[in-house]
């Protein structure tokens, strides 16, 4: 049978045919695409008519096509589903992925045809792409001698290499440290859905009558907040802060050192610094100094709420507070002091209504778009829904893929991902997933989120819209392709709807009897909006300073003592809080070490941050969820992506350059 991913697949908006690939059509069409994107690139260099921007650039955006296509299905994959063949595979693909790329953007003929494009008379976007990819040769390395070259494809490779492995060490050592509890008594306080779950977990284990409390990615583990047991929520705090730096077979310290230290040389070849000053130069951030200078201004003023907050947690716990304590003690006050009980609110958060009639309908009510749920469409798993989305006018938009479960091939956290990306020139509309981690109820039970999943929810939908209402010409300026620091602004922003009254109104309704979210407790959670932005901060800003500490390094400087090393960096950052643990530790910071994706760019969340919350005063300011602000808001900035400087959208939709201010009132530090 003819492997599918050889030719454009004949589904709709090019859905990927999932349920005819397996690893053999992924090993091969890579291996297929590699060969072909080199050969359209050496015609490129070979074509003997003047240099053009046709004949250059426009050629280079349409080659790499059988590459793409294979690489999007086979790392979605890797991520939401990867079987042990299909982890070997990417042992095996990884560093060969890396070393395509040193291939082709440290090939001196094709740079020098870029460099001889003329450009005068392009188009904004044409002029970008040209600058875009004469920027990203300098970066890669195309100034350096022949040795500096071969050095730096070596480097690359290893890194590769050493991500892979850190990736699946962690998720199989966030598998490996789920808490086995032997009785239901031991998990009191846990509502009756999660202790299901956790029952499900534990049958599907092999664990028998037990229960499995699975992990999640975060140092803090959403069980805590409910857990009665005091000795229970030790143990789980610590499986969770242990992972990865335990000594045993899955300890991932020693590819920390080596990535650290290669990272490091990597820069210096490249002439910086260090791998920090490196990493900001491709962003949004003006300067490492920048970054740096933002992140210690807040420091200071989220420890201080912090620790107001850890005295008024002791004082309800009436005994010294331990950071297992904190979470339990946490919902405690908002249950006492401003009467909101996080978990009684998780009936009204049934997950099907919170997509049906939250998200979509937030997203219908602001841009006129419609989700149209095809059930005649497969992904990659069975828990895999697919919806099509149409424009105001009727005419089919693209693909929207929602996976919102756990499962043991899964990697934690949350994301969103890109299966076809939109571009005007390939004649290409866009497919994009959202990947949760939502435990998944026994069969016929509802799936009740948490205020976090809830966010999440909504988050991750800010992606998909960014994906989705794409309007570029070229693939590489497609939707979410920006730098990182600006990535996640627009996923920041849809977060804004989540208690938005009209938006409220139509999905917070109780799962069972229909009854609205009462006001008053809509009232008592914005009264209780500050309350916890202290720890939230300092956990945010230990992991985001712990990424920065791991760059700045020079080779000599990456540390033997990996976890004292972690100590000494947040004391000297100032967020060393015996009571908050860095949102990810070392061992298990997979922002950062699996792949390169944030490495030294952890701060873009908080980056990001100011253009939301200035984004978020300028939507109040002009009447909130209104189809005028909705197009501006489309037009402007989703729709852009990166054809245009992203800051230049930003200006031109708040008619301003972004001010700290309003995160600073919003996280309670001004």
């Amino acid at each position: 049978m003819t492997n599918p991913l050889l030719s454009t697949s004949d589904l709709p908006y090019g859905l990927p045919p999932f349920a005819r690939l397996g690893p053999a059509e992924y090993s091969e069409a890579v291996a297929a695409g590699f060969a072909e994107h080199l050969a359209e690139i050496q015609a490129i260099v070979d074509n003997t008519a003047d240099v053009t921007f046709e004949n250059t650039a426009v050629a280079m955006e349409k080659s790499g096509q059988l590459l793409q296509r294979a690489a999007a299905a086979f790392f979605t994959l890797v991520s939401a589903d990867a079987t042990d063949a299909i982890r070997d595979l990417e042992t095996e693909l990884s560093p060969r992925f890396s070393a395509h790329q040193d291939e082709v953007y440290l090939n001196r003929a094709l740079f020098d045809r870029f460099a001889a494009i003329d450009v005068s008379g392009l188009d904004p976007e044409s002029v970008r792409l040209v600058e875009e990819y004469l920027k990203e040769f300098r970066q890669t390395g195309i100034q350096l001698d022949l040795p500096g070259q071969e050095r730096l494809k070596g480097i690359n490779a290893e890194l590769s290499r050493l991500g892979t492995e850190f990736g699946q060490r962690v998720k199989e050592g966030m598998k490996s440290a789920a808490l086995l509890v032997d009785s239901a008594g031991e998990l009191a306080g846990l509502p009756a859905d999660d202790l299901a779950s956790a029952a499900e977990a534990a049958r599907e284990a092999g664990h028998g009558d037990k229960f499995l409390l699975t992990l999640i990615q975060p140092s803090n583990q959403p069980a805590m907040a409910a857990l009665e047991n005091r000795d229970v929520r030790r143990r789980l705090f610590e499986a969770s802060l242990a992972r990865g730096s335990d000594g045993g077979t899955l300890d991932v310290l020693d590819l920390v050192r080596s990535m650290a230290g290669l990272r490091a040389e990597k820069a210096a070849l490249l002439g910086f610094a260090n791998y920090a000053e490196l990493v900001v130069e491709r962003q949004t951030a003006p300067s490492f100094e920048a970054v740096q200078s933002m992140l210690n201004r807040m420091a200071p003023a989220a420890v201080r709420n912090a620790d107001a907050e850890a005295a008024a947690l002791a004082e309800v716990a009436g005994h010294p507070l331990e950071a297992w304590d904190w979470a339990f003690y946490s919902a405690k006050v908002r249950r006492e002091k401003y009467s909101v009980d996080e978990q009684g609110l998780r009936p009204y958060f049934e997950l099907d209504r919170v997509l049906r009639d939250g998200v979509f309908f937030a997203a219908t009510s602001l841009f006129g778009i419609t989700f149209h749920e095809r059930h005649d469409l497969d992904g990659y798993h069975p828990d895999v829904r697919v919806w099509e989305v149409r424009d105001q006018d009727g005419e089919g938009l693209g693909l929207f893929l929602g996976d919102y479960y756990t499962r043991e091939t899964k990697r934690g956290g949350a994301w969103m991902n890109s299966l076809v990306e939109q571009s005007a020139l390939l004649g290409n509309k866009p497919v994009v997933i959202n990947n949760l981690n939502i435990s998944k109820p026994p069969a016929g039970e509802p799936t009740l989120l948490t205020l976090d999943e809830l966010r999440t929810t909504f988050h991750e939908f800010g992606h998909a819209l960014h994906g989705l209402f794409s309007n570029v010409t070229y693939p590489r300026f497609s939707g979410t392709a920006v730098p990182r620091d600006f990535v996640e602004y627009p996923s920041q922003v849809n977060e804004m709807w989540i208690l938005w009254p009209e938006v409220l109104a139509n999905y917070a309704r109780h799962h069972l009897t229909g009854e609205a979210l009462p006001q008053d407790t809509v009232d008592r959670l914005n009264e209780s909006r500050l309350w916890g932005e202290g720890f939230a901060t300092t956990e945010y800003l230990g992991a985001a300073l712990l990424d920065l500490a791991w760059h700045v390094l020079d080779e000599a400087g990456v540390p033997d003592d990996v976890v004292a090393f972690e100590a000494k960096s947040l004391a000297a950052a100032g967020v060393a809080h015996a009571l908050i643990p860095p949102r990810y530790r070392t061992g298990y910071f997979q922002h950062i070490f699996a792949g390169d994706g944030y490495a030294a760019g952890y701060y873009s969340y908080i980056w990001s941050e100011v253009l939301d919350a200035e984004t978020v005063d300028w939507f109040t300011e002009n009447g909130g969820l209104d189809r005028t602000n909705g197009e501006r808001f489309r037009q402007e900035l989703l729709s852009r992506g990166n054809s245009r400087d992203p800051l230049e959208s930003f200006r031109t939709l708040r008619g301003r350059e972004a001010k700290l201010e309003p995160l600073l009132r919003r996280r309670g530090l001004d």
